[in-house]
């Protein structure tokens, strides 16, 4: 793959890598959701996708290490076999799907997804809470959509974490344990499927560091900007990322 891509192409790929962890610094999720659509430009999707996942492992042992004894263990086993379920779904059938279509997808995906964020600013989220018979399908189609599209899927478990208002430490310990597991599961996945390859392993490698740096960079950035006006921003990203994939 790096001798396919370009200087200039491989720079880019470092600023995508750097932004998306930018955002994710500042907002706790979302690196998927910029990072991966933005490298179908320089790579095939499927690279992208199992690429992005392996560098985001990394972070995820590092948070959950750190906040393991604020972990909300009950909303945990709920979550994490439907999670593994709805990883081994996407990644059958990310493995069947060609390229092209699997961009469409994830850009219809990211429209609905930034129109929905637009709406929830327009209207209001309703403070409403939510019983333990959601963490299934719940746990399943958010892993599922992640494994396809390499993020995304997550945003339906910060909801309904919201929704049994789970406390702010827990919350952020929570998520990070239930995102480690279908982290490494997706992992396995793309691995069994010969996604990575010695190529995509070096890319990732090369990339690393600027993981590191957005996300020390978007932690001190968060609180600079108030959080309205940067979900409109990101939801405007991703509307224009999605419409632009849909084009290609």
């Amino acid at each position: 793959m790096l001798e396919s891509l370009s200087v200039l192409q491989i720079a880019l790929a470092a600023c995508v890598v750097f932004g998306a962890f930018v955002v994710r610094g500042m907002s706790g999720f979302g690196a998927g959701m910029i990072g991966v659509p933005l490298l179908a430009f320089l790579m095939p999707v499927h690279t992208a996708v199992s690429m992005f996942g392996l560098m985001v492992l990394f972070l995820f042992v590092f948070l959950s290490i750190r906040d393991w004894r604020d972990v909300a263990r009950d909303e945990l086993k709920l979550l994490i076999l439907p999670t593994l379920a709805g990883v081994a779904a996407g990644v059958a059938l990310f493995t069947n799907l060609d390229n092209r279509l699997l961009l469409q997808l994830l850009g219809g995906f990211l429209i609905g997804y930034a129109l929905y964020a637009f709406a929830v600013h327009a209207i209001g989220l309703p403070e409403v809470t939510c019983s333990q018979r959601w963490a299934a399908p719940v746990g399943f189609a958010g892993a599922f959509i992640d494994t396809l599209f390499g993020g995304g899927g997550g945003t339906l478990v910060v909801i309904y974490l919201h929704m049994r208002q789970v406390g702010r430490a827990p919350f952020r310990a929570t998520v990070a344990a239930l995102w480690l597991a279908e982290m490494i599961a997706r992992i396995l996945g793309y691995g069994a499927a010969g996604y990575y390859t010695a190529d995509t392993l070096l890319m990732c490698a090369l990339l690393l560091p600027l993981m590191g740096a957005g996300t020390w960079v978007g932690e001190r950035l968060g609180n600079r900007i108030s959080q309205e006006a940067f979900s409109k921003l990101m939801a405007l990203l991703l509307l224009l990322t999605g419409a632009s994939l849909l084009w290609k």
